[in-house]
């Protein structure tokens, strides 16, 4: 099992009130990138940000009072790195603009922004935010017109916006600090989602051709699924495409590499549970066969979606 990783906090309780709003600036610039932050709670400002990496991506939690939050041209000008933002609040509506575009949020929806141009949140009731920093170079391979999609409001309650805006909230510091798959097929999920819920489709002209792709990754998935941790560039660098046109195409049909090689897999667990010639083997050792070596993870994949423990799977048939 891999150790869990140091969830990194920051508090104004450290702080008496009357330094909470410098302090909080400064925690923010440490913890995120250069921005300035205004208040009109300076008396009963409070805040605290909680972080933790997730492979090459960052998950962030900011609970806290109602602030303004920007970015400017000179803290870019400052900035040694940079960085694509989503973010999602679930409790009240807010404000985000960035440019010359305003996207006002409700509760549960999702916004991207790029923190190479200067931006705003205007987040009115609370601070009470998830934000996921990923890199530029990752994102841009899922979406190819990423700038172009910035400060657009991402209905978090309907569509593939929905899924992508329920995804993002279980990437919670917790969740992230010891994630329950491994972190290529967790950010692989959120890349394929990003990419639907902003309505992308596949660079490749030729419906035909897209469609003939998407069975030769689907037929190496389910070839190479008893791998552990396998990999959608695993399965890319097999078939000699780049990644992102696996992720497209799996994208045109409407499926996430995660979500095909999940289903590949509780498919043939479920005919090994369903099989008395299998009953030898143990639960464990049977997940062991399907790509799942963690035999609670096992477990909790076939109640998941099979809607049974595998024990009763195998009491039902």
């Amino acid at each position: 099992m891999t150790a869990a990783a140091t969830i990194q906090t920051w508090s104004t309780d450290a702080v008496p009130p009357p330094q909470r709003l410098d302090y909080w600036i400064g925690a923010i610039c440490e913890g995120f990138l250069e921005m300035d932050v205004t208040s009109t709670h300076n008396g009963t400002f409070g805040a605290t940000l909680e972080s933790v990496p997730l492979g090459a991506i960052g998950v962030n939690r900011v609970r806290g009072t109602a602030q303004d939050v920007y970015r400017t041209r000179r803290a870019i000008a400052q900035s040694r790195s940079n960085y694509y933002y989503l973010l999602c609040k679930t409790d009240s509506p807010w404000v985000a603009e960035q440019e010359e575009r305003s996207a006002r949020l409700l509760p549960g929806d999702v916004v991207l922004v790029d923190s190479r141009r200067c931006y705003a949140f205007h987040l009115l009731q609370s601070a009470d935010t998830l934000s996921l920093e990923l890199p530029t170079a990752w994102v841009e391979s899922w979406l190819p017109d990423a700038g172009d999609l910035v400060a657009r409001r991402i209905d978090g309650c309907a569509g593939w916006g929905g899924l992508l805006s329920n995804f993002a909230q279980q990437l919670s510091p917790e969740v992230a600090a010891k994630p329950p798959l491994p972190t290529a097929l967790l950010t692989d999920q959120l890349g394929g989602l990003l990419s639907l819920a902003l309505g992308q489709k596949p660079a490749e002209p030729d419906q035909g051709a897209r469609a003939a792709l998407r069975r030769r990754v689907l037929d190496a998935t389910r070839e190479r699924l008893a791998e552990p941790g396998l990999t959608a560039a695993a399965v890319a660098r097999e078939l000699g495409i780049s990644e992102r046109s696996l992720h497209r195409c799996l994208a045109d049909g409407a499926t996430t590499f995660a979500t095909a090689l999940t289903g590949f897999r509780m498919q043939v667990a479920q005919r090994m549970l369903a099989d008395a010639r299998f009953d030898r083997l143990s639960v464990a050792e049977i997940g062991f066969r399907v790509g799942l070596s963690d035999a609670s993870h096992f477990v909790r994949q076939c109640r998941r979606h099979l809607g049974h423990t595998p024990g009763a799977l195998r009491r039902l048939r």
